[in-house]
């Protein structure tokens, strides 16, 4: 599914890693809610040790010390971050390398484009995006599948590249 260009970047030894982690968590009882579920991560969000692009030259070679808010509470819940999704550069207007899973001639809409695909193709059952002016809801629109644009504020920004701190939200 690589021509759907969905991903920057997968650790497929560290997903394998993580879920054997959490099997073990599993098996061990634990009733963590999101207990092995692998997800996306728009690379707009920071992730410990692994580079936030914003699929951009300018930050190619930042890599977090921490992570996001919404990543270490993925990380809390039991949840497995697959990789990081493809977005527009800096979240914003330039077209993204992604396709639509369902037509590869059409886009998948947005600066989400990589987290919906990636879940419309079924790569992942879950991810995180963003959305400034529907670049949560028109990529879900666009792949067939649902989008959460949550109340203003309700989801910490915190560890998000920016785009407009007066409309970004995280969904």
């Amino acid at each position: 599914l690589d021509y759907l260009q969905a991903w920057v970047c997968v650790d497929p030894e560290g997903v394998v890693e993580q879920a054997r982690q959490k099997q073990a968590e599993l098996d061990a009882g634990s009733s963590a809610p999101l207990i092995g579920v692998p997800t996306g991560v728009k690379d707009i969000f920071y992730t410990a040790g692994v580079p936030t692009t914003a699929c951009s030259k300018v930050y190619a070679d930042f890599v977090p010390k921490h992570d996001a808010t919404t990543v270490a509470r993925l990380q809390q819940a039991g949840g497995i971050m697959l990789g990081k999704t493809v977005t527009t550069e800096f979240a914003y207007r330039d077209p993204s390398p992604t396709r639509n899973p369902w037509n590869t001639d059409h886009t998948p809409g947005g600066s989400s484009s990589g987290s919906a695909a990636a879940v419309a193709a079924m790569m992942c059952p879950t991810a995180f995006g963003s959305q400034t002016r529907g670049s949560v809801l028109r990529p879900a629109s666009y792949n067939g599948i649902v989008g959460l644009k949550p109340t203003f504020g309700r989801v910490s920004r915190f560890g998000v590249v920016p785009l407009s701190w007066s409309f970004d939200h995280v969904g």
